[in-house]
């Protein structure tokens, strides 16, 4: 009798321990469960200034966002330098200046100068000697009086001569000087130095009495009226990006909206898998400034989606929800937490993946509140 007590005590003991084990998973379920629920009285509903409101339609802009900065095209950038070298004698550039296409911006001296002016003139004197012995020779020739040997020695003599003279007129033009006005003898000691574009100073090298070389750079010259955006998009978007898409971007300084619209794409993936592009700006502004950096967003297309105030997503754990009315009766508003997948996002409404046992017509969903509902949820569980 003994053993036969002992056997039903041992199984009533396991069967409360079952019991018992099956009561905390219960309990540990409904916990799992009231978690992501939360409730509200009425006044707790009207001091959160809950509202409801159902999914919607809404054409988004599909975006990529870039950065970058304000370039100009090559066209736009010059370089100025001495073709042959010289001192600077007078210039009164600055940074920031404007200039005009033409207009002298330094003096140069130096005695090459005077020297290939010489050498033009004696030249061109030679010339005209060579030009008048080599027609004489010619016509000697037609009556077989001279060697047709000194005929070619002629010709060679004018024609190097006037090869001679034709290089010596170039370079003089290179440097400034018109060789029409050197008939009269009129030698010039300096020469002038003008701009080739119209733009602003961006930097000065150079001072009076300083010895340049051809190769030295002098000046920089802008023109700022033509900028362009250069943009860097990561390759993983590249495929998204097509010639003539819009884009907005903002100055780093300013909070003013600006646009301009793509028109080259890079043909090199560079080593931080990074590709640049380019946009021509919309709207031309001379007040900015080559290597402004900006921040930019290119429009790839635009998609009717179903949507949701940005408000009404809320970020918990790392994870998108969103909270729907589940329940509302005698004074008590009871609110699921439910989670969603985000997508395009613009002008304050953002694109949401929901379950597809969502029942879109009926549900009411939070669109504003949402993360004092979330607030109040923590505090539950606390």
């Amino acid at each position: 009798m003994k053993t036969i007590s002992k056997v039903i005590a041992v199984s009533t003991s396991l069967f409360l321990i079952s019991c018992s084990s099956k009561t905390e998973e219960v309990k540990q379920d409904e916990q799992t469960t009231i978690s992501n629920v939360v409730e509200l009285t009425t006044d707790q509903y009207k001091t959160a200034n809950i509202e409801l409101g159902k999914i919607e339609m809404k054409k988004l802009c599909g975006t990529v966002k870039a950065n970058g900065k304000l370039d100009v095209p090559p066209q736009n950038m010059v370089s100025v330098s001495a073709p042959l070298g010289g001192f600077v004698k007078n210039t009164e550039l600055l940074q920031g200046m404007k200039v005009t296409k033409g207009q002298v911006i330094a003096v140069m001296e130096h005695p090459d100068y005077i020297q290939m002016q010489q050498e033009y003139l004696d030249g061109k004197s030679q010339l005209e000697y060579l030009e008048a012995e080599y027609k004489r020779q010619q016509e000697l020739s037609k009556d077989n009086v001279n060697a047709q040997k000194t005929l070619q020695q002629s010709k060679a003599q004018y024609l190097s001569m006037q090869a001679k003279v034709n290089g010596l007129k170039s370079k003089l033009n290179l440097i400034g000087i018109n060789p029409d006005k050197l008939s009269n003898g009129e030698i010039q000691n300096t020469v002038t130095i003008v701009a080739p574009i119209t733009g602003y100073v961006t930097k000065v090298h150079v001072n009076i009495g300083l010895y340049v070389n051809p190769n030295d750079v002098m000046f920089e010259i802008v023109d700022t009226e033509h900028l362009h955006a250069e943009l860097t998009v990561f390759e993983k978007d590249i495929t998204k990006i097509q010639i003539n898409q819009k884009v907005r971007f903002t100055l780093a300084n300013e909070s003013k909206e600006r646009f301009a619209t793509l028109y080259l794409i890079g043909r090199e993936i560079s080593s931080d898998r990074t590709v640049r592009i380019h946009c021509h700006l919309d709207t031309e502004d001379t007040q900015l400034l080559p290597g402004m950096f900006l921040k930019a967003y290119i429009e790839t297309g635009t998609n009717e989606v179903t949507a949701l105030p940005e408000k009404s997503v809320v970020d918990f754990e790392g994870k998108k929800f969103i909270y729907i009315n589940k329940f509302t009766a005698n004074g008590i508003y009871q609110f699921e937490m439910i989670e969603v997948k985000i997508g395009l996002n613009e002008l304050g409404y953002i694109e949401i993946a929901l379950p597809t046992s969502f029942d879109k017509t009926t549900t009411k969903i939070v669109v504003n509140g949402a993360y004092d509902l979330l607030s109040k949820m923590k505090n539950s569980e606390q």
